[in-house]
């Protein structure tokens, strides 16, 4: 049987399909396998519109050009909304953790995305985050107040320090969230509730 054989050319596609879903997280070959099993069966209500949605996101998808945010446009809504305040800046370690701080909807602030966090072990250096560009908008005379939202684990506050002693000279508050969050604890897997907690008992450093 030849290598274009419509039926064996088709199952090479979706075991393709199958092995990219594995890799997203959450997601292992068993469940990869059910998930476009079902969007298989169901495809007018599942594969096909998800496929446009797939198509539509990888050609207008943009990372937020001031905060780091991912929205269709350079400058997100975040960003743009003139009811947030420009005062306050969170910084977050990646784009799930401004969306989780967003769902617990008690921060009115803008964002700042690092990109990760500091880690000798991984090889990840202060250059290869966006903290001078964090530095650059705290000193640049709106912000007032720069809440440093990083997970509790080592890393996390290792790089809540660096940054603290980076904007010392930046002339705004600095604080870190504070009861609620676990130690080892990461912002995307805690609840709502518990995050605005910790927002609202925020602390210096």
């Amino acid at each position: 049987m030849s290598g274009n054989d419509p039926e064996i050319q088709a199952g090479r596609e979706i075991s393709r399909l199958i092995e990219l879903m594995a890799k997203l997280p959450g997601l292992g070959p068993r469940s990869a396998r059910r998930a476009v099993l079902q969007m298989v069966k169901k495809r007018e209500l599942m594969l096909l519109p998800l496929s446009r949605a797939l198509a539509e996101v990888a050609e207008r998808a943009r990372v937020c050009v001031d905060c780091g945010n991912i929205d269709t446009t350079d400058i997100c809504a975040i960003c743009r909304d003139p009811r947030r305040d420009v005062a306050t800046l969170c910084v977050v370690e990646d784009v799930a953790d401004l969306w989780a701080m967003e769902r617990a909807a008690v921060f009115r602030g803008r964002y700042h995305v690092l990109g990760g966090v500091l880690s000798a072990l991984d090889g990840v250096t202060p250059e290869a985050l966006r903290i001078p560009r964090l530095v650059d908008r705290a000193s640049g005379g709106e912000v007032s107040e720069v809440v440093l939202a990083l997970g509790a684990t080592i890393d996390g506050q290792t790089t809540a320090h660096y940054i603290a002693d980076a904007l010392s000279g930046a002339g705004v508050a600095v604080t870190s969230l504070a009861q609620g969050v676990p130690v080892g604890g990461e912002l995307d897997y805690l609840d709502d509730g518990t995050i605005s907690a910790a927002l609202m008992a925020r602390k210096a450093l």
